[in-house]
């Protein structure tokens, strides 16, 4: 089932999720389908919870954008354990349709989380994946990526947005 995507704006795109407690439920396999659904129906490659209204550490990733099945990546309660290099690439978020900027990450990223059955594993991302990685665990911890814009970029956007929502176009 298609999900409905959280817009800037909403409270809990800013606030830190909670963990998750409890692995291998049918609901939890339910939700991580459902946020894959949704993810690939808004063409993006990463999805957090908090975009989808739950304030929940739980983030699905597929660099390949649905190519390659094999490619799905399921991280619950992750945290960074490494990080080197850095990148500089544009990014844009589900949360905030039509705005994308160049923000500096990490090259590579390792992760550790848990599968959906909460067994414990570490992951390398090197490049896209690094990004995308460090960008949904922003979302986890209520960062979107326009706090690693400049000052003038980000009154910009959200400038931008406000005329949006005023116009009835930012819902």
């Amino acid at each position: 089932m298609v999900l409905r995507i959280v817009k800037y704006g909403d409270p809990v795109l800013e606030q830190v999720a909670q963990p998750i407690a409890e692995f291998g439920t049918p609901e939890l396999k339910q939700l991580v389908e459902d946020m894959f659904e949704t993810m690939y129906a808004n063409k993006g490659i990463g999805l957090a919870a908090p975009q989808v209204a739950l304030s929940q550490r739980l983030t699905v990733i597929d660099p390949s954008a649905g190519e390659d099945p094999n490619a799905r990546i399921v991280l619950i309660n992750p945290e960074i354990v490494s990080k080197q290099g850095s990148q500089i690439g544009e990014e844009g978020c589900l949360s905030i349709p039509g705005f994308r900027e160049d923000v500096k990450r990490f090259n590579k990223v390792t992760v550790r989380a848990r599968n959906v059955d909460g067994e414990s594993f570490d992951i390398d991302g090197e490049e896209l994946l690094a990004r995308a990685m460090q960008h949904e665990i922003d979302h986890l911890n209520g960062v979107l990526f326009l706090s690693h814009l400049s000052l003038l970029k980000r009154d910009l956007i959200r400038r931008k947005i406000r005329k949006l929502a005023k116009a009835g176009e930012w819902e």
